[in-house]
């Protein structure tokens, strides 16, 4: 791993709904950061500690109990708690890079627009959990539902989140249209409906413009 630093490092994170290749182009967009002598956590949400990868397990493994929506959005932020403690931030003081695979605005997204959890609800805990800690980029990777489920299906078996409804998964697309409206300067979007070679053409412009490597 490459140890060039800056005084202050940079958060990146990536979102989008299944099945739009957030864990291909995140090696993808490492690479790239890793070749610009950063050093780089890569991490992921739910998890990136041990404790709060056991935690993505009972968030993400079927069962025949019905998890309640509270208890969702409670366990997604105690790993985040845990991974923000024990990974992301101890990173960005030193000076790293930190490329996080989801973050907050997935949960605003899954468990408030997909869910229907009231939104204010989740920014206290963002709040509480963060404080003022947000990310320095968010690319969202954006495809039509039906071809991400396609996609998703594709790859074998599906989680607990995965086996919602496509009209859940509708409800999730749009609340990521509303945080990048909110936030327009945080987020950039990638059309992910386009093959490999597109994508990847479209990453390495915002690469560039937006993070100058």
């Amino acid at each position: 791993m490459s140890t060039k630093t800056k005084h202050s490092g940079r958060f990146i994170t990536i979102e989008g709904t299944e099945g739009v290749g957030k864990s291909t182009n995140v090696a993808y967009i490492s690479k790239r950061i890793e070749r610009a002598g950063f050093e780089l956590v890569l991490t992921r949400e739910p998890g990136g500690t041990v404790l709060a990868e056991n935690i993505r397990e009972l968030l993400l493994a079927p069962s025949e109990e019905k998890m309640a929506v509270d208890t969702e959005l409670l366990l997604v932020f105690a790993a985040r708690a845990q991974h923000l403690h024990q990974v992301i931030k101890p990173a960005l003081a030193r000076g790293a890079w930190v490329l996080s695979d989801r973050f907050t605005d997935a949960t605003y997204a899954y468990q408030g627009f997909g869910r229907g959890i009231d939104l204010q609800r989740i920014s206290e805990l963002e709040a509480f959990v963060q404080g003022s800690l947000r990310p320095d980029l968010t690319i969202l990777l954006d495809a039509p539902v039906q071809i991400g489920l396609a996609r998703a299906v594709a790859r074998g078996k599906l989680d607990r989140i995965e086996l919602e409804q496509q009209s859940f998964f509708e409800r999730v697309r749009e609340g990521y249209h509303q945080q990048m409206e909110k936030e327009p300067q945080r987020f950039a979007k990638i059309d992910a409906s386009l093959d490999l070679a597109g994508v990847e053409q479209q990453v390495d412009q915002l690469i560039r413009t937006r993070l100058g490597i």
